[in-house]
């Protein structure tokens, strides 16, 4: 993916608006987290002011910090069972999906939904399943980039509901690759490496920069997973930095625990091709130590 012209700084709000699962007190108590969860309760309070916003991050901070996993379970919860009061279409990528809009009051305002059948689509295959699996990969390597996703049946449909996230801008509206104010730009630089090195690994054939979505706490979120983890085992990125803490994560990951994870949604071929692709990771960082050596290599 090459860097195209510097486009116009993105809008960016006050409040950060993505909200990320929060599996540590520690990423909790971060500015970029605490500001996120206000958001999402600040969608459904739009009337009540800054002060009070302000209330409610610090109230969420401390609720979360002894009842963490409640809150992402919650949420998931919300995803499966919230009752949707009107739906419309979607010009967001191209399967177009449907997006539900839920009673007010739960921890989601909306749903994307996607019913994709495992198969071949448009000359690619797809699967609403892969999406899932790569929310729980997502989960299971402690990145925080993928929205929550879980399998929902709707009319009878059975596909995948992804939590929408907002406000986001991707990177196709922005023009490119957008650039953060200079106090961002060490944390941004990290963003772009941790979210390469995930798509190597879960094989995602289309990472184009609709798929690419931004914060206004200048944090990458990725969507649009449905082509991701088949059989392939090439990498989509050629990696020149590599994120040392998320990699050793990655080299954790085995057959079995795999397995155990993702059974319900890939089979031991797919699960053995993202172990292949993780190899083909191994072998060209080995050729950028060799090259440049480590300290130029791996961010710690």
């Amino acid at each position: 993916m090459s860097e195209a012209p510097e486009p116009p700084p993105p809008a960016l709000p006050d409040v950060a608006g993505f909200t990320r699962r929060l599996r540590s007190v520690a990423s909790l108590l971060t500015t970029d987290r605490m500001t996120a969860l206000g958001r999402m309760r600040m969608n459904e309070m739009r009337h009540r002011t800054a002060r009070a916003a302000c209330w409610i991050v610090t109230a969420l901070a401390a609720f979360a910090a002894t009842s963490v996993t409640h809150w992402a379970t919650e949420i998931e919860a919300d995803l499966r069972t919230a009752r949707i009061v009107r739906t419309e279409r979607t010009e967001r990528g191209v399967t177009q999906p449907a997006r539900a809009f839920f009673e007010a009051g739960g921890p989601v305002t909306s749903m994307t939904w996607k019913a994709l059948p495992p198969g071949r689509s448009r000359g690619f295959y797809e699967s609403y399943k892969s999406e899932i699996a790569a929310y729980d990969i997502d989960k299971l390597l402690e990145l925080d980039m993928v929205p929550p996703k879980v399998e929902r049946d709707v009319d009878g449909v059975t596909g995948v509901a992804v939590m929408w996230v907002e406000p986001t801008k991707s990177f196709a509206a922005l023009g490119g690759i957008p650039k953060p104010p200079p106090a961002r730009l060490e944390k941004w630089n990290r963003e772009l490496i941790r979210a390469k090195m995930f798509h190597n690994l879960i094989g995602d054939i289309d990472p184009n920069l609709g798929n690419w979505l931004v914060d206004p706490a200048w944090n990458v979120i990725l969507i649009d997973q449905s082509r991701a983890l088949t059989t392939t085992t090439k990498l989509v990125h050629q990696l020149q930095r590599i994120d040392q803490p998320l990699w050793e994560r990655m080299r954790a990951l085995s057959e079995d625990g795999l397995a155990r994870a993702l059974s319900q949604w890939l089979d031991r071929d797919q699960i053995r091709a993202l172990l292949d692709r993780r190899t083909g990771m191994q072998e060209q960082i080995d050729r950028l130590v060799r090259a440049k050596g480590q300290t130029q290599v791996f961010v710690r």
